[in-house]
């Protein structure tokens, strides 16, 4: 054989050799840590591409080797699995490890507080306030008839909103609509109310678990005091058995809602409406506030 074949083989052997080499580094870049110092987020969108995806994350400088993570990924499958949403990318975390992680859509979630004794108006602010909850009721609408309008969509015309959510903390992804926290809420209460329903004194004097919720509301505004429950919920029980007024001071101040001034006058106790407790018998028609588990039960 001539010098020249043996020379354009010897070469294509060592291109060959070259092209392994360089895509054996580059698929060694889907297990080497991705270039982040701290915890970052990032944020997949709906309909995006995995290609797209990988490009921008190659843009930020946070993956090294975008092409063969494009390749492996299709090549396992996985590439039209990506789900959108916001994920998190710590320190340490390899390109095979996110895929992994946005093919099973594990998304970042917050956190939202619900504050046991809230009444259902500072629920609502709260939620207003935090920018990682998408606002559907809009500012300008009354308090009364975005409370209607959010019974409604929960599936329950007609009641009121104040109490139908249990205070807790919940976790969501971003995106989430204040409508779909509060579904998770109500959800919870609902849930909460019927097991301790279910489970009461046969000789509790309530009648529904309505009332077991109204009752709840004032213990829970009386005192949030955990060793103080049961001894202030036996005082009310007590009176509502016997056919006495609660005379409970947080319905009062409930009833005079924005014309509360931080006190209660003699003239609040003597005026009568449906949440002076001083003036009738029996339970206020409502709740007055968002009960905690503890309390119902």
């Amino acid at each position: 054989m001539s010098r020249g074949p043996l020379i354009a083989v010897a070469l294509a052997a060592a291109l060959l050799g070259a092209a392994s080499i360089v895509a054996w580094s580059a698929f060694q870049s889907l297990d080497a840590p991705l270039r982040v110092s701290s915890a970052t987020r990032f944020n997949v969108a709906p309909g995006a591409s995995f290609a797209h995806v990988a490009k921008q994350l190659a843009a930020q400088g946070i993956v090294t080797q975008p092409k063969a993570w494009i390749v492996y990924a299709r090549l396992k499958g996985l590439a039209p699995a990506v789900k959108a949403g916001e994920y998190e990318i710590i320190p340490g975390a390899t390109p095979r490890e996110l895929l992994i992680k946005m093919v099973n859509g594990q998304v970042l979630l917050h956190s939202f507080t619900i504050v046991d004794g809230w009444r259902v108006q500072d629920l609502l602010e709260a939620m207003r306030r935090s920018s990682e909850i998408v606002s559907t009721l809009p500012e300008q609408m009354p308090l009364s008839e975005r409370c209607a309008t959010i019974m409604v969509k929960l599936g329950a015309p007609g009641t009121s909103a104040e109490g139908q959510f249990l205070p807790e903390t919940y976790r969501f992804a971003a995106g989430s609509t204040d409508i779909e926290l509060l579904r998770s809420a109500h959800t919870a209460l609902v849930r909460e109310l019927d097991a301790a329903w279910a489970s009461r004194d046969p000789d509790l004097p309530l009648h529904t678990a309505e009332e077991l919720l109204i009752m709840a509301s004032i213990v829970e505004k009386e005192s949030g005091l955990p060793q103080e429950l049961a001894k202030i919920a036996g005082l009310y029980l007590h009176r509502v058995a016997i056919g006495m007024r609660l005379q409970a001071d947080p319905t009062v101040i409930y009833g005079l809602g924005e014309g509360y001034d931080g006190a209660i006058h003699t003239v609040d106790l003597r005026t009568d409406g449906p949440y002076n407790t001083y003036t009738r018998v029996g339970l206020p028609p409502t709740p007055i506030a968002l009960p905690g588990a503890a309390v119902i039960h």
